[in-house]
C-alpha cells in the first residue's frame, strides 16, 4: 500500500493545505492519504484552536474525498507527538509499500533536528510542499501549491479570503474573539 501522512497544526486550514492535499492526491499515485492534526506541534508552545476543533475542519473540507482519512491519532495523545511516533503507529496498522511525508519548505532548515531523524529518513520519503520561494535541494520529491498563505496570517490579519469554504465563515468568527486580546 502506497500512503502518504500530512501532519499540521491546521490551525486553522488553508487553501495552501488544500493545494498540498489535492496535488499529492494527484501526483503521488496514493492508496490512501492521512491527514493527521497534532494536539500541538513539538516545534510550537500552544495553538489558538482547539484540538477537536481543527480535527472537525479537516474532516469538513477533506473527509469526504476519496482516497483520505482524517486520524485523530496524535490529538488523542494530548502531548507534542514527534513525527517518528505516528509513521510507527501507521506501519503498524498498515501494509506499507511506500510510505511519503509529506512537509512544507519551511521545515527543511530544521529537519534533521527532528527526534530519531536517521531512523525517520530511512522509513520514508519526504515530499517538500513549495513555499515562499525557499530552496529545496533535489533529492526531494517536490508539490507545487502554487498557494503561499500561513495559518499564522490569517489568524492575525481574519482574512479569510485563502480559507477553504466550507469553514470560511467559522474561521472568521472564531478567530475574531481572540483579536483584541
Amino acid at each position: 500500500m502506497k500512503i502518504a501522512l500530512f501532519g499540521g497544526s491546521f490551525d486553522p486550514p488553508h487553501l495552501g493545505h488544500n493545494a498540498i492535499v489535492l496535488n499529492a492526491l494527484e501526483n503521488l499515485e496514493l492508496d490512501r492519504l492521512i491527514i493527521m492534526p497534532t494536539f500541538i506541534s513539538p516545534f510550537k508552545q500552544e495553538f489558538t484552536a482547539d484540538e477537536q476543533r481543527r480535527l472537525k475542519w479537516c474532516n469538513a473540507i477533506w473527509g469526504s474525498l476519496k482516497r483520505v482519512q482524517i486520524s485523530d491519532f496524535e490529538i488523542t495523545k494530548k502531548r507534542p507527538v514527534p513525527s517518528i511516533e505516528s509513521v510507527d503507529f501507521l506501519y503498524n496498522h498498515y501494509e506499507i509499500s511506500q510510505f511519503y511525508l509529506i512537509l512544507g519548505a519551511d521545515h527543511l532548515q530544521s529537519l534533521e533536528k527532528w527526534h530519531e531523524f536517521e531512523r525517520l529518513q530511512n522509513l520514508v520519503e519526504f515530499v517538500i510542499a513549495k513555499r515562499d520561494g525557499i530552496f529545496i535541494p533535489s533529492r526531494f520529491k517536490t508539490l507545487d501549491t502554487k498557494v503561499d498563505i500561513s495559518s499564522s496570517f490569517i489568524r492575525q490579519t481574519l482574512q479569510t479570503t485563502q480559507v477553504c469554504e466550507q469553514i470560511k465563515e467559522e474561521v472568521k468568527l472564531y478567530y475574531s474573539k481572540f483579536k483584541n486580546i
